[in-house]
Formats: structure tokens, sequence, C-alpha cells
């Protein structure tokens, strides 16, 4: 006997939380951990285009990092019994590292630059602004729900760092940045 992908106990809307609990699939939680998965997608086309072995390593940390958020969001926080593996403050220091160090070699930026110049720069801005309507849908559930506050952290600091890789991206491949110049 083989497995099936298809359950068909979400046919009418709903889907199950780890513990057992049923929402709809527009709950705030479904929506939370949805685009945290959508962000871990992004994430993998980004590493697809990757040829830097330390930039390729991080964003495989990164997704596992993000399958681990996405299991807590996943997870009914009162019911479930399943042990889930932490997000940790030197998950957080991974990122910022590689901010500093992405910062030592990019140019000062001196205004706004408009998203593009090289398809693995669009890629970049493109996970950056998954990665942050992911944090707001975190802290929009941490409103109602209990999240660890480690989670919205981590994505935070995880958008920071896609915006660094993109200027990163922009310097080794010679792309254009084009500073964005407000017109009155």
């Amino acid at each position: 006997m083989s497995f099936k992908i298809y359950t068909k106990t979400g046919d009418k809307g709903q889907t199950s939380l780890i513990g057992g609990t049923r929402l709809p699939k527009y709950h705030l939680r479904i929506e939370a951990y949805g685009t945290v998965d959508e962000l871990n997608s992004h994430i993998g086309l980004l590493r697809d285009v990757v040829e830097d072995k330390n930039t390729y390593d991080l964003l495989i940390s990164i997704q596992d990092r993000l399958f681990t958020i996405g299991s807590h969001l996943a997870a009914d926080p009162l019911k479930n019994k399943m042990p889930l593996p932490p997000i940790f403050e030197s998950d957080i220091e991974q990122l910022e590292k590689a901010i500093d160090t992405i910062n030592d070699d990019v140019p000062e930026m001196k205004s706004f630059v408009l998203p593009g110049g090289h398809v693995h720069v669009s890629y970049c801005h493109i996970a950056r602004c998954v990665c942050r309507r992911a944090e707001r849908a975190v802290l929009r559930l941490s409103e109602h729900e209990q999240v660890e506050e480690i989670h919205s952290k981590y994505l935070n600091r995880l958008s920071d760092y896609l915006f660094m890789l993109s200027r990163w991206f922009t310097l080794t491949l010679k792309a254009n940045e084009i500073p964005w110049k407000a017109k009155f």
C-alpha cells in the first residue's frame, strides 16, 4: 500500500494543527505558517542560483530554521504533546554575523535602491518581501495566541539578511544598483 498525499479531510475548508485542533484554513495561525512555508520556497529558489558555498550553506540552515518556526506555528500551543526543535539566539546571531560580513564589503548606502538589477538580486528582494509579510503574520497571530517571540525576531533579522544579500549580489555580479530618487 502506498502513501497518498491527499486525505480529503480539508475539502470543507478546515485543516488540523499538530495536537489535533481543527481550524479554518483562513485562520491567523494557518496564514502565519503558510506564509513561512511560502518564504521557505523562495529561499529554495534563491539557493538554487547561489554558487558561493558559504551562502548556499547558510540558506540551507535558514530553510531548516524556517521549517522549525513553521512546526511551532502549526502546533496547538495548548494541546500539542509532540517535542518540537527550538530556535536559538545563536540562529539569530548567525544571521547578524553574515549581515556584518556583507556590510564590510558593500558600499555605504546613500539612498533607498530600486529592487532588481540581476535575477539573483530580484530573488533576494522577493524573498525579503515575503519574509516581512511572514513576520507581520506571526506578529498578528501573537496578538491573539501564544507565539514565541524569538520566531518573529528571527524573521526580522532574516529580512535584514536578505536585503544585505541582495546588495552583496549587486556588488559581486557587478549589477546596476539604481538609487530611488523621489520625484516632486
